[in-house]
Parts: C-alpha cells; structure tokens; sequence
C-alpha cells in the first residue's frame, strides 16, 4: 500500500474543507493561504539577512549591586537579578526587546534585602530566603537559605535574534501546566509549542499546541517545589526531558521564579499576573449552548423545555447563528429581530443571554462597523500599509489591532449594540487569532503590524497576545457601558495575565471517551496557569456521544467552575431530554446539587478573587511533600472540601479512590472513609463519587431564602468553613461569614464571626450534622432539639451541641 504524497494529502484536505465551508469560502481561504505563504518567505528571508550568530554570554566582565539585586555584565550579555519579595526572583537576559508588561499588574512589591558578593570562581547574590551563584561563564543556581539546590542554569545561547536555555530537572521532578494541553497530566517527556493555534476543527488528544498557550510552569520536586514564568510572548517551544529547555525566537530572556509550596506560588504569581475578576454569581449556574439555535423561537423552546422538566438553568448561548451574515454587533432581523424582548422573558425565569463575538469585521462598504473601521485606522496592517485581510465566517474580514489603546476603546463603543438588547455576557471566540486556510498556520501572515502600544512589532510579537487584548477591550467595555454590573466574558484563546478578564474552556475537543480523560487534565492545568475558571464542552464538542458518555461527561461538569454544554452544527441534539428517562432523571439530580452548592461555590469564586487560587485543585494540592499524589490523573478537588472522583472510562461501576489524612464522608450518603489510603467505591452510571472533608462546614442552599450549614464532624479536632455573600452582582456592600468549631468528646461547640455590611440574606437557616446523632443543643444559651440531625436555628453567635 502506498503513502499518499504531500500534493495527494493537501488535495484530500482542500476537498474536505470545501465540503464544509462551501466553494465561495473555500476559494477565498486558498488565496488568503497562498498570499500568506508568499509574505512569510519574504518575512523570513529578511529575517535570516539581520539576525546574529548564536553566542553564549562568554566571561563574567564586572557586577555591581542594584536595589534589590544585581546587575552582571558579561562579554556578550547583561544579566539582572531583582528581587520582587524575598520568594520571588526576576532574571533578564539582554540583548533584546524588553516585553510590554501586558502580563503584569502594577502590584507594589516589597523587594528583598540583597548582599552582592565577589569571590574568586563566581558571584553570588544573597536575599533572606534564596540565594543565586553565577560563575564566570554565566551559569546559574538558585539555592534556598540552608543551601539546597532548587534549579540549575546553564549559560543562555543567544540565537536567531532569540535566546535558548537550559534548566536542570530533578529525576522526580513532574511537570504542569503552561496553559492549555491535550498531552495528559504531568508534562515530563513532552515537548510543547507556544503558539496560540486554532486545531482546524476537532482535535483529540496529543494535538499541540492549542488555543491558549501560557509560558509558565510548576515544578514538583522533593528537594521544594518552584513555579517559573517566561515573560515572553513571542512564538516558542519548551520540552521537558532530562532537562527543561526552552527557546524563544525573538525578545530578552526575562523569568520570574517564585519559590515555595504551589499554592503560595500561584497566590504569588497571580499577584504578579492579576487575580481572576469577582464573576457574578449566576456565571456559576449550568450553561447551555449548542451551535444551530437559528432562531428566537428555538431558543425560549429550550428554554421552556428546562422548565417543563424542572432542570435548573442559569445561562443560554448564542453563537453565530444570531448575527446578521456573521457581522459582528449587529443581529438577523428576520430570525433574532427583538432578543431584548426574549432576554426580558427569560430574565423571568432567572436565565441570562450570553452572545459570541468574533475578531474579524466583514470587509463590507454597506456595513457601518467596517467602514467605521477604516475611519478609525483600527485594523492590522500589512508592511504595505493596506489593512491585513483574511478569511472566516463572514467572507473576507479584517481584523482589530487591540494592541492599540484607541482601536480597544473603538470596540467597545460598539459594545451597547449587545448590552442594550439584553445580552449579560460575551463569548470570545476565533481570537487566537484565528483564519480560514486549507494548510499552513490558520493565521495572519507574520509581517502583520501591530501597534503594541505605539512600540510596533510584526505578528510575531502580537500573535499570542491577540486574545488578552481582545478580552481586555471587552472586560473594560463592559466597565464603562455597565459600570453597575460585572464583566463576564469567556474565551477560547488567552495569555499569561488572562484572568484578569476572561474564562476559558478546552474548545473544539473531540467526542472520546479519552477526550474525556483529557479534559480533566487540561483543566487541572489550566487552573496551574492561573486560570481559575474552566471548563469543556460536555460530550464533546463534535461527534455523537451516547448515553453513558454524555453523563459521565455531565457528572464531571457538574463539579467544574464552568458548567457547560456545547456541540457542533450537525451533532445531534444534546439536551437532557433528548437522551432516555434515566438520564434525565440522573441530570435532574446533578443540576440541582449545582443549585444547592451555590453557596459553597460563589465563596470559592470570592477566595479565587482574593488568592488566585483555581475552583478545581490537583490532589497534591493538599499533600504536596507527597510524590505519590503528584500523578493522579482521575479526581480532582473542588475547593478544598469537595473530592471529587468522576468515571472516565467506559463500562466502570466502581473505582478506586485516593482518601488524602483525614475522615472523608460521602456526599451522596455519609459512608466514611480513612485516609491516607485508597479504597474502591461504587460508581454506577447515575453516580459520581463525591466526598466531603471531615471538619468541613459545607453551606447549602435548599432555596434562594434557605441555608443550610451541613456540619461533617471529625472524630475530634476542628471544623472550619466561610460563606461569602453579596446581591450576586455589581460592587455594592458584601460579608463574610466565618465558621468555625470543636469537638472535644461529646461536645461540639459551634462560633460564627463576620466581616462586612451585607445584610444576611437568608429568612431561614438550619444545621445538619453528618458522622454523629444530634442530642441537644443551646443557640446562644436557648436550648433548642434536633429533629433527625437538623435542627432550625436564628442567627447565631454561638452554638453548644450535646452528642451521644
């Protein structure tokens, strides 16, 4: 059997793509890839004629002290050493062009008390927790203050008009994150692009790179853990073997390493790269979308579906079926002429509208946004001045330069056109960026000009910043038109920084049940990434899932921070009814355990917005000195008293779990179990493993006036748990609510402490105990009964509970 040829292949993709886009798209994607293909080797021919020769840094020339730090000089090379904090380290390599800090917040920083000491083979740089030698050929440790060896530098080659390194790995060292990856879990013995990329269609796993490129990792490692940024946003690719290398094309080298366990390093590095926005509260709630609803009229048709069938909904999509021919900011008059009025009916039933908006504007001269365009000098250039034109959805569009300050207020002066009609959040999507093309790289061609903050610089330095700039167009247009509100948005590319403004979710994966196993992962490391919202397309985004699939998909985005169904045009409908009563009964069940947890989950978005720290949390995340959870793959925690343990394979009606220390009680009906250890648990296709912490106070709501405090007791020791309130939206007053508790024996002794001038929202409030009967207790000294382990209690300061 003979290989197809490269023509042959090419030809077999261009005939697949025609089918799908039409001839008219299809043929105007030829001549935007030829015309592309023709500017990139013009584009590296001129690069080749100016980029230096690779060179190492060569001999250590002199060092003088800095504030904070130290500045090296090499034969070839500078190096600046500046503490941020004495657990954070900058490093910068130059030559080369500074980034524009559009990853950075402009967050004060302590600095550290430094020393600069000379000896006779090296220099060192001592702070109050680490310490950096450099030797005389620009090697480089970082040690912490007893001595040990956390990361070892070799001597960065200068190349290409870029920088290569080398970092040392420690045998057992596991590797996560850098945004967005379909390559498993721990990313030891992988090598990965960066390079914000559209998969062309549906991917599966091992695809790389992906949407949303993130140049920062955390290292798991016995001798102490680090997290690493790279400051960089030019194309790249960093592998992870014996060695962690790295290479970037173009800018200076510029590194943040922040050392300690990793959810002080995420607190911290999302300190330097922003904390994710505070979502309104109904952005926690179950999302639906599907990309088809052509009209007004099948969207309430959905709509009065999840109500004829008592399925809690917070949100419904719109993709680009509502546009008019797919121009952006505009609505089909014939099938989404009044979408105010359908946003104010299901408004009634507590649901939101969220419309998608793409990057690229319809070359059009009837239509006002284009032409606008043109006047405002708002899109990318071509070196020949003539704005950059490709091709997506509408035909030919061109595209916004968001790196430039006037054309990110133009767009969002556009933004009323959405807000007015009802629209509460926006969906970003194609802003990779992302073009049509039957080969190649689906994007703009690198000599592509971008203002970049009026520094200028081709595409090569804007491409992966495209879509944090999109996303901050939006989240400040949102400011400024709805100040009142909160910014909601959700995107499918993003940057390191990206939080600040957007969620994100695992976009076009297949319909697999290895796609499955892999989107966990990718959450996981997106959240590494700084990340704190994700989620993915339950039952994938194209294909035909079956009944076991699509449940085991839902139970698994139920427990995510987003909780959304989406599918393609042409995939069957993917609505709870469609499947059998079972199912339907089992969705039923977990939408509702959605609305019960609200309270827990609208306090975890609060202590996201605070810390940094992502809804969804690898297991070692509470055991990190222990290797053996670094590699569990299959459960995850929500917050830090759910345990989650979805099934990812089919077929399976139990599974074993991994029980970190500590007393875990099952959500569903209170078995316990002990860990450390692992045990195996029933996990029937209606079930999903579920587990609550020992000591967890764990707020539920059995109605929006109606808490509930469920109170899963230790055999002795302390519970903890916070309830974090506000009128779900906007800026106003909010509270905190501090639980906290002891068990000592037969006595349970229960204190709540606030912050804040929320008024309390709930008429009524109950507690329930779990792991212990209940046989009197005092509310502020009035004794009250239990009836069946709950008892209804006033607000209270103190609570005495008597046990058998």
């Amino acid at each position: 059997m003979h290989r197809p040829t490269e023509a042959q292949m090419k030809l077999g993709t261009l005939i697949r793509f025609m089918l799908f886009f039409g001839p008219a798209n299809s043929l105007r994607a030829v001549r935007f890839a030829l015309q592309r293909d023709q500017l990139n080797r013009q584009y590296q021919r001129s690069q080749r004629k100016i980029d230096p020769a690779p060179q190492p840094p060569g001999l250590l020339k002199w060092a003088r002290t800095l504030r904070h730090g130290a500045e090296i000089q090499f034969e070839h090379a500078n190096l600046e050493l500046l503490f941020l904090a004495p657990d954070v380290l900058r490093i910068t390599w130059r030559p080369g062009e500074l980034p524009i800090p559009y990853a950075i917040t402009g967050n004060e920083w302590p600095g550290d008390v430094t020393q600069l000491v000379e000896e006779q083979d090296r220099h060192r740089v001592q702070g109050t927790q680490m310490t950096i030698e450099i030797d005389a050929r620009a090697a480089l440790n970082i040690l912490d203050n007893q001595g040990t060896l956390l990361r070892r530098e070799a001597p960065p080659i200068r190349t290409l008009g870029g920088w290569e390194q080398q970092g040392s790995l420690d045998p057992q060292a596991c590797i996560f994150g850098l945004g967005e990856r379909a390559c498993g879990w721990n990313l030891r013995g992988g090598t990965y692009q960066l390079w914000n990329q559209e998969p062309g269609g549906s991917y599966r796993p091992g695809r790389d790179p992906l949407y949303m490129s993130v140049p920062v990792y955390a290292c798991l490692q016995p001798q102490g853990s680090y997290l690493l940024l790279y400051e960089n946003p030019h194309r790249g690719v960093i592998s992870f073997s014996d060695q962690a290398r790295v290479r970037f094309e173009r800018g200076a080298l510029r590194s943040y390493f922040f050392f300690g366990s990793p959810d002080h390093c995420l607190d911290r590095y999302t300190h330097l790269t922003g904390r994710p926005a505070m979502p309104p509260r109904w952005s926690l709630g179950y999302h639906q979308s599907r990309w088809g609803y052509k009209s007004e009229d099948e969207i309430r048709q959905v709509a009065e579906q999840f109500k004829q069938h008592n399925l809690p909904i917070s949100v419904i999509h719109l993709d680009i079926d509502y546009m008019d021919g797919y121009r952006v900011f505009t609505f089909d008059q014939e099938r989404f002429g009044n979408v105010g009025k359908l946003a104010q009916d299901l408004a009634q039933d507590g649901i939101k509208l969220v419309a998608i908006l793409n990057p690229g504007v319809k070359v059009d001269r009837g239509y006002a946004v284009f032409q606008d365009g043109l006047k405002q000098d708002a899109y990318c250039k071509l070196p020949n001045g003539r704005p950059m034109s490709s091709v997506v959805w509408p035909g030919w569009v061109n595209f916004p330069d968001f790196t430039d300050p006037k054309v990110r207020s133009w767009w969002g002066a556009y933004f009323p056109r959405l807000l007015d009609q009802g629209i509460a959040g926006i969906w970003h999507d194609m802003n990779e960026p992302a073009t049509f093309a039957p080969w190649g790289d689906k994007t703009f061609p690198l000599p592509t000009r971008h203002v970049l903050e009026r520094q200028g610089g081709d595409h090569l330095t804007g491409h992966n910043l495209y879509a944090l700039q999109m996303n901050r167009a939006g989240f400040e247009a949102l400011q400024k038109h709805r100040p009142e509100r909160r910014p909601w948005i959700l995107s499918r590319a993003g940057y390191a920084g990206g939080q600040r403004y957007a969620w994100n979710w695992t976009g076009d994966i297949e319909t697999s049940w290895e796609a499955l196993r892999q989107s966990l992962a990718t959450m996981l490391g997106l959240g590494l990434s700084g990340f704190a919202y994700t989620g993915s397309d339950i039952g994938g985004f194209s294909g035909t899932p079956d009944s076991e699939l699509y449940l085991r998909w839902f139970q698994l985005g139920s427990f995510s921070a987003f909780f959304r169904t989406h599918s393609a045009m042409g995939s069957p409908p993917r609505e709870p009814w469609t499947f059998d009563e079972g199912i339907l009964d089992a969705t039923r069940t977990l939408l509702q355990m959605r609305s019960r947890l609200m309270p827990y989950l609208y306090t975890l978005a609060w202590q996201a917005h605070q810390t940094g720290q992502p809804l969804m949390l690898p297991v070692f995340w509470m055991e990190p000195e222990n290797p053996a959870t670094w590699n569990i793959t299959d459960q995850f925690f929500l917050g830090r008293d759910l345990l989650i343990a979805p099934v990812l394979s089919v077929g399976e009606n139990q599974r074993e779990v991994y029980f970190p220390s500590g007393t875990w009680y099952d959500l569903w009906d209170d078995n316990c179990f002990e860990g450390p250890g692992v045990s195996l648990v029933p996990a029937d296709l209606h079930h999903i493993p579920v587990f609550v912490r020992g000591g967890a106070i764990l707020p539920m709501e059995s109605s929006e006036t109606a808490l509930e405090l469920q109170l899963y007791l230790p055999a002795k020791g302390a519970l903890d748990g916070q309830l974090y309130g506000d009128a779900g939206d906007g800026y106003s007053a909010y509270r905190v609510d501090q639980f906290s508790g002891y068990r000592d024996g037969q006595s349970l002794t229960l204190t709540r402490t606030h912050q804040g001038d929320y008024p309390w929202p709930y008429a009524s409030l109950c507690i329930s105990l779990h792991g212990a009967n209940g046989v009197s207790l005092k509310v502020d000294g009035q004794p009250l009964q239990f009836d069946e382990n709950t008892a209804q209690v006033s607000l209270f300061d103190q609570i005495t509970i008597q046990l058998p």
